[in-house]
């Protein structure tokens, strides 16, 4: 069976690529592993849809993430929980190395502000406004208003209904074992089923953390990409949540956002373990309760805060320099690669496929694209095909 596009996996990256090449009437198959939305684009909760202190390369693909969060509902025919609340970067001391605390705050929200990102240096007093429930300690805070959050389980899953409503075939439980090239180009891929599919136009390889084992086995390209696990937390504060914005912080490993239900959600760069023998993450106790202790140092009603859920079984991808790798995969002309998400790849994951299925259909790189080059790293050696 041929199809002109080939899509290898089932997460928010890879249903918006699909959505997208049916939307332009493109013939599309996707491969996902096990099920849609069953990895880093999915489980409770909701994402941060940020451009505060993000990468500076990524904000070209913020800005446009920007103009088509709003429009994703009607276009896609399903809700997928967008609301632009606001996205605060609290800050409470002068920190170690060079790049925040209030002394820089000034110069980041002039950049990211010049960069399509509208963004305020505030003072506690405009912070006690928009945020009242916060620590004493903090003294101010980076503040972008369109900044938000979206249910990343919904939208993965409106981007799959919406690419099958417009003709795209999308298969479950097809794991993609091996790749078939001749000339520099991919010709087929093989799956755990003994099914074989070729690839007319092109192969978009966009299963997270599965894509650099897969570029491994298939091209001889080793990436430098390794597996996280991201903690997210799940509490019930005793009188609803008390912070109305998405809320990161200059120096403490902390993001927290108020939910829809009247829950809260807690993460910001805690981590789980890999547990072996039943191949999966999972959190520790250690970790959970660093990550309370530090919500409730700066949202004090956090405290005592009931304990829903913990979480730390979707792994993600992080790349050497923490930005995202989409690029052609060495020695092809025909396949490319989206990975190292760093676990911020959400909410730009509209603009990357906007951008990466007009580099795939023309064969012309957007410019918003070029600073994700595998270049970057110097020459990676594969495979001949």
């Amino acid at each position: 069976m041929k199809h002109q596009f080939v899509i290898i996996g089932g997460g928010v990256h890879g249903c918006a690529a699909a959505w997208r090449l049916a939307d332009a009437g493109e013939d599309v198959l996707l491969l996902e592993a096990g099920a849609i939305a069953s990895g880093a684009s999915g489980g409770f909760g909701r994402r941060g849809v940020r451009a505060n202190r993000r990468d500076l390369r990524e904000l070209p693909l913020m800005r446009a993430a920007y103009r088509i969060w709003p429009e994703l509902d009607e276009r896609l025919g399903a809700a997928t929980g967008y609301e632009r609340t606001g996205g605060m970067y609290l800050i409470e001391q002068e920190t170690t190395g060079t790049r925040g605390g209030l002394i820089a705050a000034q110069a980041h929200a002039e950049v990211q502000t010049r960069l399509g990102v509208p963004t305020e240096a505030i003072g506690r007093d405009r912070v006690l406004e928009l945020e009242p429930a916060v620590s004493p300690a903090v003294r101010g805070a980076l503040y972008c208003p369109l900044d938000g959050t979206a249910d990343h389980t919904a939208t993965t899953r409106a981007f799959a209904e919406a690419a099958r409503k417009r003709g795209a075939t999308l298969l479950e439980d097809r794991e993609v074992t091996a790749v078939e090239r001749a000339g520099g180009r991919v010709t087929a891929v093989r799956t755990a089923r003994g099914e074989r599919f070729e690839v007319g136009t092109a192969l978009l390889v966009l299963n997270n953390t599965g894509a650099p084992g897969l570029l491994r086995d298939g091209f001889g390209v080793d990436l430098p990409v390794w597996r996280i696990l991201p903690q997210a937390l799940q509490v019930a504060p005793a009188g609803g949540p008390p912070m109305a914005h998405l809320v990161g912080h200059d120096h403490r490993p902390l993001s927290v956002k108020p939910l829809p239900d009247g829950t809260v959600m807690v993460s910001g760069g805690w981590r789980g373990r890999w547990n072996a023998g039943l191949r999966r993450g999972e959190t520790t106790e250690e970790a959970v309760r660093g990550n309370l202790r530090t919500a409730a140092e700066v949202y004090p009603d956090l405290a005592g805060a009931e304990l829903l859920h913990a979480a730390a079984g979707s792994p993600e991808s992080c790349s050497a320099d923490e930005i995202p790798i989409v690029d052609l995969v060495p020695g092809t002309g025909n396949a490319w690669v989206g990975t190292g998400w760093t676990g911020h790849g959400f909410a730009i994951a509209p603009a990357v496929a906007e951008s990466l299925i007009a580099w795939a259909r023309t064969g012309t790189r957007p410019d918003d694209l070029a600073p994700f080059s595998l270049a970057r790293f110097g020459r990676i050696p594969h495979r001949a095909g």
